[in-house]
């Protein structure tokens, strides 16, 4: 009964936070909702016993994405009012979209034959249940899904790379370092040697 009332708790404030992130007007509290909706799946995922997925979530996703996401939206300044402009027209869009994300969670609801707690045995094929959650995620992770997991980094760095390239837009009034006409300047670039014969001054 305790883990029913927690389970229903944990999911009705991510529930609620999710819808936030989305319905904010201002996009530093979207990302806050969006933090306390990572620290809700975190605490659904070790209700189902699978703790290091849920500290991934914690220790990753909140601790480096999240605020990530809070950085760069407050520097780069944008007028998202601007951008809300003609967003309706893509309600319908986005209505189909989850509409197919849906009946996919439903298809694999109900195709799932096994149990969470069954889980690590099925990934191994039964080889050895003795071993902890972390270390058969491990064995999984860097053997059958390696290609998969190096993707999800360069899409990550991607990212990174582009959160970086909008940063660093062209600002009028702004004073950038130029490195290499620094080292290409000679002494005779900024400076003017004149021969001035005694007494009669410059």
């Amino acid at each position: 009964m305790l883990a029913a009332i927690v389970f229903y708790l944990f999911a009705g404030v991510l529930t609620l936070s999710a819808l936030m992130v989305i319905t904010a007007k201002n996009p530093v509290h979207s990302v806050l909702f969006l933090i306390l909706a990572f620290f809700n799946a975190a605490g659904l995922f070790i209700l189902l016993g699978a703790e290091f997925i849920g500290m991934l979530l914690v220790i990753v996703y909140v601790g480096a994405v999240a605020v990530l996401f809070l950085f760069v939206v407050m520097m780069l300044n944008m007028d998202f009012s601007a951008l809300r402009k003609g967003g309706m027209r893509y309600v319908p869009l986005g209505l189909l979209l989850g509409v197919v994300l849906l009946t996919e969670l439903i298809m694999v609801y109900q195709t799932w034959q096994g149990h969470p707690a069954l889980l690590k045995q099925e990934l191994l094929g039964g080889a050895d249940a003795a071993i902890t959650n972390t270390e058969a995620l491990g064995r999984v992770l860097y053997t059958d899904y390696i290609f998969v997991f190096q993707g999800a980094g360069m899409i990550l760095l991607v990212a990174m790379i582009g959160a970086i390239v909008l940063t660093l837009r062209e600002r009028p009034g702004v004073k950038r370092q130029k490195v290499a006409e620094q080292y290409a300047r000679k002494a005779s670039d900024v400076l003017e040697v004149k021969k001035v014969a005694p007494g009669t001054g410059v």
